[in-house]
């Protein structure tokens, strides 16, 4: 299979990349947050795009390009190295009950898909997440986005959980557990990193 349109990829998500993006969220709750996805197109199935890190953005003032731009270039220097590059982006709204792709986030999309052209946008439900602590909820608490063959986004259906894959099927339980030791606090973003550089996007202890 060649690389077909975006309906035909798969996407698979490391437990750390996932973990990651969702307490980027949490520190920053009543805030809406973004962040990229880092990764490749799997080499042993060119359906699959495999996201193996991620980097948590910004927690203010999402819509100004400047600092995302700066952002972007910086990320994607780091990563070229490992024969990794942005594949994608992440994106939470401010209000908990919001699932709706806003123009921010297709904009900025759009931006990231200049870079990656399958780079889909991973969107925070907050019902899902919420629902973590009460059931065994296996399906990643983000909805998939992708790009119709128009050029719109659109939130990939009921479907879609065979769309985007958590690649560690334990991810969720390892999520609630960190919830719950609030290792939430421990997350620098690139915003942090702005404002103090001595505060590492990588985030190299968290998970230790």
């Amino acid at each position: 299979m060649g690389m077909g349109s975006n309906g035909e990829l798969k996407y698979e998500i490391s437990q750390n990349a996932y973990i990651k993006l969702v307490l980027h969220s949490l520190r920053h709750k009543t805030a809406a947050v973004n962040g990229v996805l880092v990764g490749r197109i799997s080499p042993k199935d060119d359906g699959v795009v495999e996201i193996s890190d991620s980097v948590p953005l910004f927690h203010s003032n999402l819509a100004l390009l400047p600092p995302l731009e700066i952002s972007l270039i910086m990320i994607e220097e780091h990563y070229v190295a490992q024969g990794l590059s942005i594949v994608g982006y992440f994106h939470a709204n401010e209000r908990f009950d919001d699932v709706e792709l806003c123009g921010v986030a297709k904009n900025i999309g759009d931006h990231i898909s200049r870079y990656f052209p399958q780079a889909p946008i991973l969107l925070l439900n907050n019902k899902k997440l919420e629902a973590l602590s009460k059931n065994k909820e296996r399906s990643p608490v983000m909805q998939l986005c992708v790009k119709d063959a128009s050029k719109n986004w659109r939130v990939v259906g009921a479907d879609g959980g065979s769309k985007l894959l958590l690649k560690e099927p334990s991810a969720n339980v390892v999520l609630s557990d960190y919830i719950s030791s609030e290792k939430w606090k421990d997350v620098t973003d690139v915003d942090d990193h702005l404002d103090d550089v001595t505060k590492d996007w990588l985030n190299p202890g968290l998970f230790n």
